[in-house]
């Protein structure tokens, strides 16, 4: 064997277990492995194994731009208007560097897959979707990066965008990105990029009703494409914070053929609650998707980033479990039923929106797994335990100890 945990904590209610692995996957789980050796041993001591993190939703080439144009007022229109001025200025060079700083933040804080929307426009041209490319071929043996063709700047309304989703599809992205909202006709853009898909093959990624308001709102058009496409389990959406103002009668509708069409929803709560209710001037809105009506309605429900230190969120460091720990109060998730379904949120279930057919801590599976430095699997979250070992198919790709000196 290449690597042993022993005595890891895979639940709660499960003896510790010996994880052995070896070529890359994992070989061998059970409570005790006493006649196998491996050319490294860590003892968990009872510390919980978990599966490489999964980010589900992330913006790359536009992170860590923050001190170059603040967003004074912390609204969507101002954050709109300085990533507009902003973009003409990144150079190939200048996303290279902020991507790279940015996976290493990833992968310290046990992150083995990430979904990256790249955007592109006939003004800035591939410039960031080539980076973050080149990045997912370089970086292959330490993250998974999966690439979706972004059209920020919407398609219809921008002569040329159309040719340019094809070429995008043709230089290697991963998924078709879609944004409704930002174009001239909704409707039209939805099946535009579900053609788009079925040409290729690929699976679909929308920025979806990113509105504190339910008025305009197109997530039914998306289900009810997905369904006539037969694309169900391959459609994923984010934001989607105007359901939260539906009523709920018809919320409940909503919800349930978003679970018929087996739409994944990911919650992006940094970006979310700092940008939303920012007209309300009495009892403000926390502007998030309903992730318990979702989650209690059927549908997989994940938890992502969206932004680092940009115009549309002013801080973060790549760690899902502080992502988390904002959702817990935000969607009234810290219940100890509750909590219970928050982990899966930063595990499982985006590992099956992303369809990852090799994730979870399961002999002959790739070994991407993260030894948090916390004894229980249902505090986890909650303890905000350092990462100590992070592991990408079956090799160490990053560790950390954390110790404190009383002084007193």
């Amino acid at each position: 064997m290449d690597l042993i945990f022993r005595r890891a904590c895979l639940t709660d209610e499960a003896p510790l277990m010996d994880v052995a692995i070896s070529g890359g996957r994992f070989a061998a789980i059970a409570p005790g492995l006493p006649d196998t050796r491996a050319s490294r041993e860590v003892d968990a001591d009872g510390r919980v194994l978990v599966p490489g993190l999964v980010e589900s939703h992330l913006h790359l080439e536009k992170a860590l731009v923050m001190e170059r144009m603040p967003n004074r007022s912390g609204t969507l229109a101002e954050a709109l208007t300085v990533s507009a001025a902003l973009k003409p200025t990144f150079t190939r060079e200048d996303i290279d560097a902020r991507a790279r700083r940015v996976l290493r933040m990833l992968v310290a804080n046990g992150t083995t897959h990430v979904r990256a929307h790249a955007e592109f426009d006939p003004v800035q041209g591939f410039t960031g979707l080539d980076a973050v490319l080149a990045l997912k071929r370089e970086f292959r043996d330490v993250i998974d990066i999966q690439v979706v063709a972004f059209p920020q700047e919407g398609i219809l309304k921008l002569p040329g965008m159309d040719a340019m989703m094809a070429q995008a599809m043709a230089k290697g992205a991963d998924v078709v990105g879609a944004i409704p909202y930002n174009d001239s006709d909704a409707r039209e853009h939805i099946a535009w990029v579900f053609r788009l898909a079925r040409e290729h093959d690929k699976d679909l990624d929308f920025h979806q009703d990113f509105s504190d308001d339910a008025q305009g709102m197109s997530i039914e058009e998306v289900a009810r494409q997905t369904i006539a496409a037969g694309y169900e389990g391959r459609v994923s959406v984010g934001h989607l914070t105007a359901l939260g103002a539906v009523e709920p009668q018809r919320r409940d509708e909503i919800i349930a053929l978003l679970r018929d069409a087996g739409i994944s929803v990911m919650c992006l709560p940094a970006t979310d609650l700092h940008l939303g209710g920012r007209q309300d001037r009495s009892n403000v809105r926390r502007a998030l998707t309903p992730v318990r009506a979702l989650r209690d309605g059927g549908v997989n429900v994940c938890l992502a980033t969206n932004n680092i230190r940009n115009a549309f969120t002013p801080f973060g460091n790549g760690d899902l479990f502080q992502v988390a720990m904002l959702a817990v109060p935000a969607c009234h998730l810290g219940g100890a039923d509750d909590l219970a379904t928050v982990l899966p949120m930063l595990t499982t279930n985006p590992a099956r929106a992303l369809r990852l057919p090799d994730y979870g801590i399961v002999v002959g599976r790739e070994a991407d797994c993260v030894l948090l430095d916390t004894r229980s699997v249902a505090r986890a979250i909650i303890d905000l335990p350092v990462r100590k070992f992070v592991v990408k198919r079956g090799r160490v790709v990053a560790q950390s100890e954390c110790t404190t000196e009383f002084c007193f």
